[in-house]
């Protein structure tokens, strides 16, 4: 009869515990110490005949496990590995020429944030070829995995239910040890999406609340968790509400929730990394019983922003203009949804979906055509929705190197070039119908008074083909920037208001050489 091993959390129901032979269960932990003293309690909890191996990577086990005389294996193996990627590629080879690992419990404890620097396809190939050895040798792999960024760690792991029989997570918050289970697989069934709250007193874990005996889906459908900015200064609507002052606070409560209605507000565009990086987190590591909204407070979003937004999880993005009776309804309407949108496992797949293009400015016409071209052929971005380019040829009596002087983009993605008398520009996920508008934000004189000819290519077959075209010109054509002296950036002293641009007031003093000597 193959064995069956535990967790070191005695506390817990067997559907959450049990480990048998033959599988693979990862528990990511955010503390070295709550990773260390796991260890040592799963090494306590097997019996006395039990045969159990140790692994530490960068470790050394000999001065981490405490065994018990009164329980715990007689005896354990420990091995140590280097805190290098090829120590994990090699694991499973290096073992089989120590022992043979049939029947036993093989405990992995990795190096903080061991798993970093190792890409998504690395990983899950580890992953499916450590659960064939483990299934074609009859053991059981823990792996315990310390670092401080687990949530990522999580969300990529979410997805590979195949190679691995059960997923947990650690987590310190407020004095207080949360234990979050994706899922648990063994001879008892299945759990999943369960967090349970466990005390650690004396090196020991156990629940905190000692009269729960079996898992007990909870509802939580009728709550509601938003920013207290959202509601304007009302007080709560109903005993639903939640209200809390940072979208931070408003997550880590939302970290315990099934599918409950969560609203994040946005006042800065520098808000919408950390806004996405918790949608995303929520929606992958609590599921698709989550309705999440975020608003804009303040016009701080850009149709690309919107996207990210989206596509990381959210139901919703209400926009800045919306009233707060608007906004009420639409948190109405989206209560008994269930999202059924795919998000990807890791978020850097969408940062780089929707924000592909780092560059900003005048670019040189080679440059310039192969970041347009990257764009265009991106196959993760929307089709005809990659941005406009647009050809501005200037009126009689202007060089182009002269009204490149005047252009001003501020948003990143936004770049320009000088080549064949044109200067062409390339607005990224700017909408053809609001090209206008981009162009009053980008220069601060009127484009008809600059410029004698406009043509703009939006689909990305025509953009395409214009591409083909620019590459066409000769080097001898392209065109260089003026030099600018400290003199010459102070000829248009202006900022945008949002609306149009502002000549800046400088204070003058007026004053004669007789005056002077006078006074």
């Amino acid at each position: 009869m193959e064995p069956i091993f535990s967790i070191g959390i005695q506390s817990l129901w067997d559907e959450l515990r049990h480990m048998p032979a033959g599988g693979v269960w990862w528990v990511n932990t955010d503390r070295e110490q709550d990773a260390i003293s796991l260890l040592n309690q799963t090494v306590a909890a097997q019996d006395k005949n039990a045969q159990v191996a140790a692994i530490g990577m960068g470790h050394d086990l000999r001065k981490i496990i405490e065994l018990d005389k009164e329980q715990g294996p007689d005896r354990i193996r420990i091995f140590t590995m280097p805190n290098q990627n090829n120590g994990l590629y090699f694991f499973t080879r290096d073992l089989l020429c120590s022992f043979e690992p049939e029947n036993y419990l093989l405990i992995l404890l990795c190096a903080n944030n061991a798993w970093q620097n190792i890409s998504v396809p690395d990983l899950q190939q580890w992953l499916e070829r450590t659960h064939t050895w483990a299934k074609y040798h009859k053991c059981s792999l823990l792996v315990i995995n310390p670092g401080n960024n687990n949530d990522k760690q999580s969300s990529i792991l979410m997805s590979e239910y195949r190679s691995l029989f059960g997923l947990a997570s650690l987590r310190y918050r407020n004095d207080m040890h949360l234990y979050d289970i994706a899922w648990w697989c063994n001879e008892k069934g299945i759990s999943a999406r369960q967090q349970l709250v466990l005390n650690h007193h004396h090196d020991r874990w156990q629940l905190a609340q000692q009269e729960e005996t079996s898992v007990q889906p909870r509802s939580d459908e009728k709550r509601i968790l938003s920013n207290v900015a959202v509601l304007e200064g009302a007080p709560p609507l109903s005993e639903h509400w939640t209200l809390f002052d940072t979208n931070e606070a408003l997550f880590e409560e939302a970290r315990s929730s099934q599918a409950a209605t969560l609203i994040f507000t946005l006042t800065r565009n520098n808000q919408i990394d950390n806004i996405a990086r918790q949608v995303h987190t929520l929606r992958r590591q609590r599921g698709s019983g989550l309705k999440i909204i975020v608003r804009e407070s303040q016009a701080s979003l850009r149709a690309t922003d919107e996207r990210l937004l989206l596509g990381c999880g959210a139901n919703m993005v209400i926009p800045w203009n919306a009233p707060l009776s608007r906004c009420l309804t639409l948190i109405e309407s989206v209560q008994g949804q269930q999202f059924n949108r795919l998000v990807p496992e890791d978020i850097t797949t969408l940062l780089s979906m929707t924000q592909p293009l780092k560059l900003r400015g005048f670019q040189p016409w080679n440059v310039f055509c192969d970041a347009v071209a990257n764009m265009v052929n991106n196959p993760l971005l929307p089709a005809d929705g990659k941005g406009v380019l647009v050809a501005l040829r200037p009126v009689p009596g202007i060089r182009v190197e002269q009204a490149l002087t005047l252009c001003r983009p501020n948003r990143v993605g936004d770049i320009v070039s000088l080549g064949d008398n044109r200067l062409v520009l390339f607005l990224a996920f700017c909408r053809v119908n609001d090209l206008d508008t981009a162009l009053n934000h980008i220069f601060p004189l009127p484009t008809a008074d600059i410029f004698s000819n406009r043509v703009v290519w939006f689909e990305d077959n025509q953009i395409a083909a214009e591409l083909v075209q620019m590459r066409t010109l000769s080097p001898e054509k392209w065109a260089k920037p003026l030099p600018v002296t400290a003199t010459e950036k102070k000829i248009i002293n202006a900022e945008h208001d949002g609306t149009s641009w502002r000549r800046i007031p400088e204070p003058l003093r007026l004053f004669s050489e007789a005056t002077e000597r006078t006074s």
